[in-house]
């Protein structure tokens, strides 16, 4: 199996998060004596590395494991296999005790900006629990650096004092994003930052997320099913199918040469916002395969114009077609299957 990213076109930056051959297989009990009686597989196999100072958008359908994957990095939920490294360090097997100073460098931005959010809590303790946690700074500068970050983030200090009750969901966002950078975090996980928020208010904490980005030198995995955002957001792009990738490229040479079949109906339904251009759909027959029972070889076969006898069968190599582009189609990009 190739692990993306091992190869010399990326010797020259400094690695700073590896995913190796990941998974996690949530067990189903049944029974008199609730034995595990299946399995679903959530994430299959992914492998995938980060630039420090870099995004890489992860997206797929609903279900396809993304935000598994995030909070397998993060070590929420513990893997059933595979191995992470960040800074060089394997640290699935790190004590509790490593990963609390860890999570210094590892935060997550949620999706809903609400539950996230502990209605108990004023805002100024929410930003403020993280440095409390870990130690850093005492009384009045806590307080300070409390107010430096909603600033920062589009927010009045007198705001401290208030509960999320009172906030717009925009605003909420910007406190979840004010708490995931109290630490000085080199990486974000930003789970569907923008997916609850209304379309007007997406682009202001979009541009606030690039923002910070470039002012912090913060490196991203956006996990996302809009392609627009993860567009204009992305460095490299990831596309994720049934718990496996099946392709990854730079963004720009994934949304003008997509080679997985997969990746080429999901940019066909982006919505161009001109009506006199007519872009023509490439709609999948069939539902995507539960991920209990995955179709065996290509998991996307089911559904795929391309198929051959081989693609139910064997499962396809993530083949290097160059420019670190990576595509899982033999017939799409030349590769091979996997025999064993």
């Amino acid at each position: 199996m190739i692990h993306p990213g091992s190869g010399r076109e990326c010797e020259m930056s400094e690695r700073l998060l590896e995913v190796k051959n990941l998974k996690k297989h949530f067990p189903i009990k049944g029974g008199f004596l609730s034995r595990t009686v299946a399995k679903v597989h959530a994430v299959d196999g992914v492998s995938f590395f980060l630039n420090a100072g870099e995004t890489l958008g992860l997206v797929g359908e609903s279900g396809c494991g993304k935000s598994t994957t995030g909070r397998l990095i993060l070590r929420l939920i513990e893997r059933t296999a595979g191995d992470i490294f960040f800074k060089g360090q394997e640290i699935s097997k790190f004590s509790r005790k490593q990963m609390k100073k860890l999570r210094r460098d590892m935060q997550l931005i949620f999706q809903d900006p609400y539950a996230s959010l502990n209605p108990r809590m004023t805002v100024g303790d929410i930003v403020a629990e993280a440095l409390k946690i870990h130690g850093v700074g005492k009384g009045s500068e806590i307080g300070d650096r409390t107010v430096e970050l909603l600033k920062r983030v589009g927010l009045h200090p007198e705001h401290r004092r208030r509960y999320p009750h009172e906030f717009s969901g925009g605003q909420r966002q910007r406190i979840g994003i004010a708490r995931a950078l109290a630490l000085n975090p080199q990486l974000i996980i930003a789970d569907e930052p923008v997916s609850a928020l209304d379309v007007s208010i997406q682009a202001q904490v979009i541009n606030l997320l690039q923002d910070l980005k470039n002012e912090f030198n913060l490196s991203y995995l956006l996990i996302a099913h809009d392609l627009s955002v993860v567009e204009y957001m992305s460095d490299r792009v990831a596309v994720m199918y049934l718990g496996k990738i099946v392709e990854m490229a730079p963004g720009d040479e994934l949304y003008q040469n997509p080679r997985h079949p997969y990746t080429e109906a999901l940019l066909s339904a982006v919505p161009i916002p001109d009506p006199r251009l007519i872009k023509k759909r490439q709609i999948l027959g069939g539902d995507v395969p539960s991920p209990i029972h995955p179709p065996a070889g290509c998991r996307f076969h089911t559904r795929c114009s391309y198929q051959r006898e081989e693609c139910t069968k064997f499962e396809p190599e993530f083949t290097d077609i160059g420019n670190g582009h990576y595509v899982a189609c033999p017939d799409r990009a030349g590769g091979k299957f996997l025999t064993q």
